[in-house]
């Protein structure tokens, strides 16, 4: 499994372009903005994109995603109980970025828990990890030894806010137990900063 880092929009987003090395399938993780800067990366690497997958519905994951289902007609995912979030995130992009965003599109489909988000030789397991948003998921590969967390953990011992209404320190903390549960040299792949490992994690994350 490859994958590519693209760092987009105001907040300086983790948007992740993952494909099987031998049929070059592509899954897009949290286009948060730049569509056109997406659109280039993946022509220049010659993939075939089949997905767009959010991690969470918060504006700086998706703003990209209306221009990408236009210019690539190409289904988009979500967890259904970050639904109701994402209908806000316009409105959030334009108050804290003054951004306009397009109009925000239902997803073609609602992913949960035991899915698997197959490409090419390669697939990734959906984990429900809730707290920073009711509806977070992280994407998995036993295989390859890797996870996509969104803003659930971060380099560092870093872990996502949960002063929001909608979010839960208590879900966020069960999250985090199931996460470090994986093997500690699986690579992790944060919504925002360096990647780290599960064992570098755990060694700085103060319970």
């Amino acid at each position: 499994m490859k994958v590519e880092t693209l760092i987009v929009g105001q907040l300086k987003t983790n948007c992740y372009l993952v494909w099987c090395e031998n049929i070059k399938r592509c899954l897009i993780i949290d286009p948060g903005d730049d569509g056109e800067f997406i659109i280039k990366k993946i022509k220049d690497l010659d993939l075939k994109p089949i997905a767009i997958i959010a991690t969470h519905g918060h504006f700086d994951h998706i703003l990209a995603i209306t221009e990408l289902k236009f210019a690539l007609n190409i289904p988009f995912y979500l967890h259904q109980k970050d639904w109701t979030l994402m209908k806000k995130a316009g409105k959030s992009a334009e108050y804290f970025t003054n951004i306009k965003a397009d109009p925000i599109l239902k997803p073609d489909k609602f992913i949960k828990k035991g899915d698997w988000i197959k490409f090419g030789n390669q697939k990734l397991k959906i984990i429900e990890t809730p707290g920073h948003s009711p509806g977070g998921i992280s994407l998995y590969s036993k295989k390859d030894s890797l996870i996509f967390v969104g803003d659930t953990i971060f380099a560092l011992g870093g872990i996502g806010r949960t002063d929001f209404s909608y979010a839960s320190e208590n879900r966020l903390g069960e999250s985090i137990k199931k996460l470090v549960q994986l093997p500690d040299q699986t690579i992790v792949y944060p919504g925002h900063g360096e990647q780290t490992t599960i064992g570098e994690f755990s060694t700085n994350y103060k319970i």
